[in-house]
């Protein structure tokens, strides 16, 4: 029963899975303003970098901060802690006001939950899980901050919430080829860069 829930949870970090629900709030974003779809897809990417850049060069020229036991970013935490908390914060927007903040803090919570499966899956250490949370918290933290700043109520919220409901359903379970793609290339990346 427990690895059924942990596996659940891992499945609900995959990039398979949130990449989608990241698309369906950009296109969301793009109606109310394309400059915050914009912001968005930027400040995802550069966070998915950083989290790429963590790994290769770790699978490939062997980097890691040993005495911490931070070998690469957790991925899987990262966009979990950035995706799901803007779009809690987007759904619970359209409430108007400050509602935006517990949208965004249910993100951080199913996040942090996300992590502790990778721990306990052995995927992870728990640096590398603290690392892609606040890597996706600051992510999330600084476009929320830039949407509800001045503050506005989100419109065609049902909609959007419909949107993230069928995207999910049909993205649950798939599995992203990018950790396999990084273990194939990384070497050869660090070996053409001379590290």
């Amino acid at each position: 029963m427990q690895s059924k829930v942990l596996w659940t949870l891992s499945n609900l970090g995959d990039a398979a899975f949130l990449l989608p629900l990241a698309l369906v709030c950009a296109l969301w974003l793009r109606t109310v303003d394309a400059r915050l779809a914009l912001r968005w897809a930027i400040l995802l990417a550069i966070g998915m970098a950083l989290v790429g850049l963590s790994k290769i060069l770790y699978a490939g020229c062997g980097v890691e901060l040993a005495a911490i036991q931070l070998r690469m970013i957790s991925g899987h935490t990262m966009l979990a802690a950035s995706i799901y908390t803007v779009a809690g914060g987007l759904l619970f927007g359209a409430l108007g006001g400050g509602w935006y903040r517990l949208g965004a803090a249910g993100g951080l919570a199913l996040a942090a939950a996300i992590g502790a499966s990778r721990i306990m899956q052995d995927a992870h250490t728990p640096a590398e899980v603290v690392a892609g949370w606040v890597l996706g918290a600051v992510i999330a933290a600084f476009f929320l901050a830039r949407v509800f700043d001045p503050p506005r109520t989100m419109p065609r919220a049902y909609a959007a919430g419909c949107g993230l409901l069928a995207v999910s359903s049909i993205a649950y379970g798939h599995h992203a080829p990018f950790q396999r793609m990084i273990e194939h290339y990384s070497g050869w990346l660090c070996q053409g860069l001379g590290l």
